[in-house]
């Protein structure tokens, strides 16, 4: 049906981008895209490189987004979700939902990535937001 397959990257929840970013790209030398707005998702997006993986920093796009919401609980920013990949989104989200995993939306979105994207409920993933990425 569907397999899993490498962890695309795990996103951080950050107040200050710019501050974020310069750690990444200053201090610790990774290569740091540019600042992204993903107007559908109500955040701003920079990807961190680290060989075949990546952390998404990411900062709300207005009052109304999930990730500033998350802020507002953790001031300091911190650990928003891990993303992993899947060879079929559709397959995927039928057999999670068989099994009784939430899904967070009736259909995928576009992701930062320009690929199809579904996020698990964090009660059913022992309390971890989980992104499914095709």
């Amino acid at each position: 049906k569907w397999n899993i397959g490498k962890i695309n990257h795990i996103a951080i929840a950050v107040p200050d981008m710019e501050k974020a970013a310069a750690l990444y790209r200053d201090v610790l030398g990774a290569k740091v895209s540019e600042k992204h707005p993903q107007p559908d998702h109500g955040v701003y997006t920079v990807f961190v490189e680290l060989g075949d993986t990546k952390i998404e920093l990411l900062n709300p796009m207005g009052d109304k987004s999930p990730i500033q919401n998350f802020l507002d609980k953790n001031k300091g920013g911190g650990m928003h979700h891990i993303c992993l990949e899947v060879d079929n989104i559709k397959a995927a989200m039928d057999d999670l939902k068989s099994r009784n995993i939430r899904l967070l939306s009736a259909e995928p979105k576009i992701g930062a990535h320009g690929k199809p994207v579904v996020f698990l409920h964090p009660k059913d993933c022992n309390g971890t937001l989980v992104e499914l990425e095709e």
